[in-house]
């Protein structure tokens, strides 16, 4: 146990630079836990470690990442790849390696044998990965891997070899034969048969492909940590949680999980809303009407006399800029606002670079969680002259 204590502590450090709060209790509580589960199961260790750790949800993400790096599933090259194997310098061999590679991770995700999926992310990075000049020698780069495997080639090819096996097809056989095996429409226009199975099966393959992304990702940063250690790759190459994103540096993955965050704090805002307004419904305690009322009771306050206000729902106006350098948190507050519409009496909404555009109906006609992308990026009626922003014309 004692060699593992700097992993213990370097994992807590590295959380904490990543916003997970972790206390020196939190720390203690893990090395007990390692001490209780040991090390024979790894996937029972991550869980159990997590468990005295993280208090949220959204930190699982950063957590794993981070585990993986402190507690890797492997030292030096997994077994099944050859050690002293060079990396490919001819774009002509290159090419045939991941074609060969492709034509084994097709028929990987056809038999989803997660084993071999692992020992496969392992080849790819070692094979396609490895980074060619010097400066780098010993480091790999998952990027450079996919790129040239181009792993959504293979769903196409695994869907081949499930058909042909006949694994596609829920209760039929290969050939088609049988009541299921037909394509066609059921009742209420549901598509039934092979068409269906086809589809169904499609997704299953699209999300084992980004499954086995997310298996070369963590094997690029495994051998990475142990080229360059594991603390300098835990800042650079782990991506942060959502919240501590900043706004100008989010990507698809980081915008999708806001958005996905937008609609429980919307809900959460506005109950709070409507708490307050019940609130204001029913008044504060009228000191002086109260008095007078309690003449008739020998001047006991029986009868409480309340300030009646008439709750009323404010409007509320967003001017929004547009612009490259905020464009990111007034997204993020246009559709926090598209969830909260419903608590305010009327809302408009304008965008402006340095003139002024009216998304209103743009946006409160589109159906909640809608992808906006398009509606922000179009910022020519936004724009005029030049392309930064200004105020005193938008005002």
């Amino acid at each position: 146990m004692t060699s593992l204590e700097p992993r213990l502590v370097g994992l807590a450090g590295a959380l904490r630079r990543h916003g997970v709060v972790t206390g020196t209790s939190d720390v203690v509580d893990a090395g007990r836990v390692m001490a209780v589960l040991g090390l024979a199961d790894r996937e029972r260790l991550r869980e159990g470690m997590a468990a005295a750790l993280l208090r949220r949800g959204g930190q699982r993400q950063v957590y794993d990442d981070l585990f993986d790096l402190w507690f890797p599933a492997a030292l030096g090259t997994r077994t099944g790849v050859h050690a002293d194997l060079t990396t490919p310098r001819d774009p002509a061999d290159r090419r045939a390696r991941a074609a060969a590679l492709r034509d084994e991770l097709a028929a990987a995700l056809a038999a989803a044998d997660e084993l071999v999926l692992d020992t496969l992310a392992a080849r790819v990075v070692a094979e396609l990965g490895a980074l060619p000049n010097d400066a780098s020698t010993g480091g790999f780069s998952s990027a450079r891997a996919l790129d040239a495997l181009s792993p959504e080639v293979a769903i196409a090819a695994a869907l081949a070899r499930l058909q042909d096996a006949g694994l596609d097809v829920a209760g039929g056989s290969g050939d088609g034969s049988g009541g299921s095996g037909g394509s066609g429409t059921g009742a209420g226009g549901i598509p039934t048969g092979r068409g269906f199975a086809d589809r169904f099966t499609r997704d299953e393959l699209r999300a084992a492909v980004a499954e086995f992304r997310r298996r070369v990702e963590r094997e690029s940063r495994r051998r990475n940590a142990e080229a360059r250690g594991a603390e300098r790759i835990s800042r650079y190459a782990v991506r942060p949680p959502a919240e501590q994103t900043p706004f100008l540096l989010a990507g698809a993955t980081e915008v999708e999980e806001l958005r996905r965050t937008i609609a429980p704090l919307a809900k959460k805002l506005a109950s709070r809303l409507a708490a307050r307004r019940r609130r204001a419904a029913r008044g504060e305690i009228d000191l002086r009407r109260t008095l007078r009322r309690s003449m008739s009771t020998g001047g006991v306050p029986m009868r409480p006399a309340l300030k009646s206000r008439s709750p009323h729902r404010p409007d509320l106006v967003l001017l929004c800029d547009m612009s490259s350098s905020v464009a990111g948190f007034s997204r993020f507050t246009i559709l926090l606002m598209q969830a909260l519409a419903g608590q305010f009496r009327r809302v408009r909404i304008f965008g402006f670079v340095n003139v002024v555009d009216d998304l209103t109906e743009t946006v409160l006609s589109a159906p909640p969680g809608a992808d906006l992308t398009g509606v922000f990026s179009d910022t020519a009626r936004m724009t005029r002259w030049h392309r930064n922003s200004d105020y005193g014309s938008a005002l």
